[in-house]
């Protein structure tokens, strides 16, 4: 009888196992449907993408054009794979879209080393299918490749915690930890949470050993994030315009809760993607999953739980936001606590409280329902974010030698990138300066500056405009051409769009302008 109850054991876990498995082999499947669909690159991978392509292997190394930031490691990366498989978006998203799949093995050996077999698969689907997760698997950023960093780092440290290593071993962890470094900025957040966690829960009597045998790797460590920092992170913290973009992501003292509970309930909308009633859902599951490690394996759950805290504690510094991508690499830690949270309700079913497995079975389809539905759509219709390709290649197939091109300020980033590809050089285009809120609370101002762009091509006769802008921005734009022109042609893409206008009998007066804010 024990020996049948054995073998039942074994077959639902291999069950499981390949429920698993499924999910691993469904994300792979997504994110390759989204790598070949191959679409054009958007503002912030062309910002970066220009600096990757312009740039040597050395200057790689000073602060980045463009408001961008990306480690070294990353950027040699990318300017390797452009060098080998040419300057293009598959190569440009190649590695990213590697690291995305390691990801996901990576993520499998996570889940059978440090949660229950049945979270497991609850895992794995949420960490294949969640929107931001899946999104930079093929983002010319480095924030996926992040993700793949914190998840080897965790599992090749944690094996070896409270071990005496041998000088082979020290040698081959200071090597990982130092390229690791250079490869993700949130790697030393990963790094000292693991190696803390490790000494806390070393007993007593072999801290000084441990410390003493692991001080050369640490020194490693220190030295090749000193370097880096001297190099890079320095002068990014210089440029006040990227700085100021996460100043709100920083708390105002060492007290301010009211930062740390927003920041906690941020996270769970943005990165891991949760919308709308189900972010609080998660929430909810995070708290039983805490209780459920805290229960089971407190070990576990202080090793899986340190990185949010290291990285909390940087925040608290001033040194590192907290908030939206730049903390993408937590999102395995998250999802493993929140998947063991709706297994800890739905194994009430085995106790009294049964009322506890049926909130299990509301809170298990709540936050797998719609993330593996939005992700199977993916399949058939992939995602697409801002197509200007299409629109440049309208341009150039119907411009007529005498026409003008102007270019939207919020566009210059994704046409400077692909201006060249299309045979457009310096000359052939114009590139405006001012920026409209895209609020559609631009001021008078504002609208003068802009018009004042516009006015150089009063008496022209066909004038092409390419906008990189939202619905309210467009139709508010729309409204002042209109007034000024004839609309001759007209042609969009998601995120994109282009006008043909005639502005030979436009009333414009150089230097000032009778037309009124449309917002007005």
């Amino acid at each position: 009888m024990t020996k049948f109850k054995e073998q039942n054991w074994l077959a639902k876990s291999d069950r499981i196992n390949y429920l698993s498995l499924f999910f691993l082999f469904f994300g792979i499947l997504v994110r390759l449907i989204q790598y070949i669909n191959n679409r054009s690159l958007w503002d912030d991978e062309a910002a970066l993408a220009i600096n990757i392509v312009n740039r040597s292997y050395l200057e790689l190394l000073s602060p980045l054009e463009r408001n961008q930031a990306a480690p070294p490691g990353f950027l040699w990366i990318e300017k390797l794979s452009i060098q080998l498989f040419g300057n293009n978006e598959y190569a440009l998203r190649l590695f990213p879209f590697i690291a995305s799949i390691v990801s996901l093995f990576a993520f499998y050996q996570f889940t059978r080393r440090y949660t229950s077999a049945l979270a497991a698969p609850i895992a794995i689907a949420l960490f294949a299918c969640l929107s931001y997760n899946l999104y930079y698997a093929t983002e010319v950023k480095q924030y996926g490749s992040d993700v793949m960093i914190a998840l080897l780092l965790f599992l090749i440290l944690i094996p070896l915690r409270q071990q005496i290593l041998k000088a082979r071993q020290i040698l081959f962890l200071s090597l990982v930890g130092a390229i690791g470094i250079w490869l993700s900025h949130p790697s030393i957040f990963v790094l000292s949470a693991i190696e803390l966690s490790s000494l806390l829960t070393a007993p007593a009597r072999k801290r000084l050993s441990i410390i003493l045998n692991r001080l050369p790797m640490y020194l490693v460590w220190l030295s090749s994030f000193g370097v880096l920092y001297f190099l890079t992170i320095s002068g990014t913290m210089k440029n006040e315009a990227l700085q100021g973009s996460w100043g709100a992501s920083y708390p105002d003292s060492l007290f301010d809760l009211v930062w740390l509970f927003d920041a906690f309930g941020r996270f769970f909308h943005t990165p891991l993607g949760f919308v709308s009633i189900t972010d609080g859902v998660a929430m909810f599951a995070f708290v039983c999953g805490c209780v459920a490690y805290y229960r089971i394996n407190r070990t576990n759950l202080l090793f899986i739980s340190s990185p949010f805290l290291t990285t909390l504690l940087a925040s608290y510094l001033q040194k590192y936001p907290f908030r939206d991508r730049l903390i993408l690499f937590l999102i395995p830690f998250a999802i493993a606590i929140i998947a063991e949270g709706i297994v800890f309700l739905l194994a009430q079913f085995q106790g009294r409280r049964k009322y506890f497995a049926i909130l299990g079975i509301i809170v298990a389809i709540a936050l797998l329902a719609p993330p593996t539905l939005q992700a199977s759509q993916l399949v058939i219709r992939p995602a697409l974010k801002e197509e200007i390709k299409p629109a440049i290649e309208y341009v150039k197939s119907c411009q007529q030698p005498e026409d003008s091109f102007y270019i939207y300020t919020r566009a210059q980033n994704a046409f400077t990138y692909y201006a060249e590809k299309y045979g457009y050089f310096k000359g052939d285009y114009v590139i405006g300066v001012q920026v409209l809120p895209n609020d559609g609370k631009g001021t008078q101002e504002e609208w003068e500056q802009y018009k004042r762009e516009i006015q150089r091509f009063r008496g022209e006769r066909r004038v092409w405009l390419l906008y990189r802008a939202n619905d309210k921005e467009r139709q508010e734009i729309t409204s002042y051409l209109n007034q000024i022109g004839q609309q001759l042609d007209y042609f969009n893409q998601p995120g994109i769009f282009v006008y043909l206008y005639d502005f030979s009998r436009s009333p414009l007066q150089s230097g000032k302008s009778n037309d009124t804010n449309p917002n007005q």
